[in-house]
């Protein structure tokens, strides 16, 4: 064990601070402090030393300078039981310093606030991350604190051991000062990369804050755990949960998707609903209401959508409530939900209802990783989007307006889908949805057969693909899959087109008398 007898707090963060440091020092501990921290521990009375005063040198360059100081460092990385060490503590006049306590200029903060360039520049800390690694490396003798919610902790040690710590909370406590400092560097690092417009850069940093430990992963077997990063972006990370059990692994996954794919329907256009299961949509629509967009994304697929993610693009209201309760959901998620809404909800106890401020933005740059064996899958965040003007007429027959939309929707849904994805549309709802399949003809037969049930389970007679449009997130490399589509009844094609065959694609699209669009743009998601 290590007793504390001398302290260095430097913090921006204030949280607990009085009371930590008048813990310190009824415990005998003489506290040095800077800047803003000895402002605050004087006014409450607490005698502290001003680390000018410690160093015989004054805070210059608007304090950029103040820490980085010898008699500091020297009192941080000494190794107590080392004689040259302790030889060189008295030449130089270095005293030890067993504990600090440090957290880092607000840099995250400054640039979730959309800080300027000068401003995040002087929220960079250098003194602090020094320090903070310095402590940590000698976590042998001196106890590192970057966090207010261990002060409590590290205080009861103290007095349950006569002001000393012990060394496995020296070193967890090391350990999360590395990680606090790394996860610093990281977004200051991707801030300055993307100040530079570099996309490969030779070096990655990604780092992130815990949000929860969660119960286990995708399985049982598997342990989990959710982390912010320094994105600014809406979703279920930003999220307010009102009700319900905590979010599971597969909860958050499932939600994200179901909040991405319902993002790309401005809540000032139309009301949208996206259901969601597994990971991919199962239904999607748009309509006048809330409750009628519901309606008719959960008529897409109302079997897959027992136990489903819900989400919206609009607050919910009262009847939208009372539909989405008649199954059983898993979670809603939406930019708001008004108190009749809520009251409705807090009859399922289960049910976990989420509230955003806002959508997420679909053409927001940003970035997509995934893990390979020993190595990190980095790629731009897919924000690609199709206007009418970007679709290229590639058959005899011109597609009609109402096909156009309806192309458009389905294309917009294709991006959320699991490759290989085909997506029925018709009237801005989908009505039949295959996804991730080896076979796009799978898929396609799937997406069929998912319209004919529907039509079945609605009491509809013909299938649901009758009419409408179909959407592919690749091209078609033979003819077999759009012929599909069009024995299934649909009456128009969207695809990004580029296949060797496009011809036969093209011919076969004729001589069925289907329209048919090249977008030059594909959307696989894996």
């Amino acid at each position: 064990m290590r007793a504390i007898r001398r302290a260095l707090l430097s913090v921006s963060d204030k949280t607990g601070l009085i009371e930590f440091a008048r813990s310190l020092a009824a415990l005998g501990v003489d506290i040095i402090s800077t800047g803003g921290t000895a402002r605050s521990l004087s006014q409450a009375g607490l005698a502290i030393t001003d680390i000018s005063d410690w160093t015989g040198f004054p805070e210059i360059m608007d304090g950029r300078v103040k820490t980085l100081h010898p008699k500091v460092h020297g009192g941080l990385l000494a190794v107590r039981d080392n004689a040259s060490h302790q030889q060189a503590m008295e030449a130089n006049g270095i005293g030890a310093i067993d504990l600090l306590a440090v957290n880092l200029y607000p840099f995250e903060q400054t640039l979730a606030a959309g800080g300027s360039y000068e401003e995040l520049v002087e929220n960079i800390d250098i003194g602090g991350p020094a320090m903070t690694r310095a402590a940590a490396k000698n976590h042998a003798d001196v106890t590192t604190v970057v966090d207010p919610a261990d002060y409590a902790s590290v205080i009861a040690e103290m007095q349950a051991n006569g002001g000393a710590t012990l060394p496995e909370t020296r070193r967890r406590l090391a350990a999360k000062a590395f990680a606090r400092t790394a996860v610093y560097d990281s977004m200051v690092s991707t801030w300055l990369l993307d100040q530079a417009g570099e996309t490969a850069p030779a070096f990655r940093a990604i780092g992130g804050s815990l949000i929860q430990c969660l119960r286990y992963g995708e399985n049982p077997h598997q342990q989990a755990a959710f982390y912010r990063t320094g994105e600014k972006r809406e979703g279920v990370a930003t999220a307010r949960q009102h009700q319900g059990k905590e979010l599971s692994y597969n909860n958050i996954n499932d939600t994200d998707a179901a909040f991405e794919c319902v993002s790309e329907f401005a809540a000032a256009s139309t009301p949208a609903c996206v259901i969601v299961k597994h990971a991919n949509p199962c239904g999607v629509a748009t309509a006048g209401t809330l409750e009628e967009a519901y309606r008719l994304a959960l008529r897409c697929d109302p079997v897959s959508a027992f136990g489903g993610i819900v989400a919206f693009n609009q607050p919910i209201d009262e009847a939208t409530a009372v539909a989405v309760s008649e199954i059983f959901n898993e979670v809603i998620i939406a930019p708001g939900a008004d108190d009749a809404a809520l009251e409705v909800f807090s009859s399922r106890k289960n049910l976990r209802i989420l509230t955003t401020a806002g959508l997420a933005d679909p053409i927001q740059p940003g970035l997509a990783m995934k893990t390979v064996a020993g190595a990190l899958l980095v790629q731009s965040r897919d924000n690609g989007r199709i206007r009418l003007e970007d679709l290229k007429v590639v058959t005899k027959r011109q597609p009609t307006e109402q096909e156009l939309k309806d192309l458009l929707f389905a294309f917009r849904v294709a991006k959320h889908v699991k490759s290989n994805a085909i997506i029925y549309a018709r009237d801005g709802a989908t009505v039949g949805i295959g996804a991730g399949q080896m076979s796009r003809v799978d898929s396609s037969r799937i997406a069929a057969r998912k319209a004919a049930e529907a039509a079945q389970t609605a009491g509809l007679g013909d299938s649901l693909a009758i009419g409408s449009v179909v959407a592919s997130d690749a091209f078609f490399p033979f003819a077999d899959g759009l012929l599909q589509a069009a024995e299934a009844g649909a009456t128009a094609v969207i695809q990004p087109g580029g296949s060797m065959r496009d011809d036969e694609v093209i011919a076969a699209a004729d001589e069925k008398g289907l329209a048919m669009v090249f977008t030059g743009m594909r959307h696989f998601r894996h």
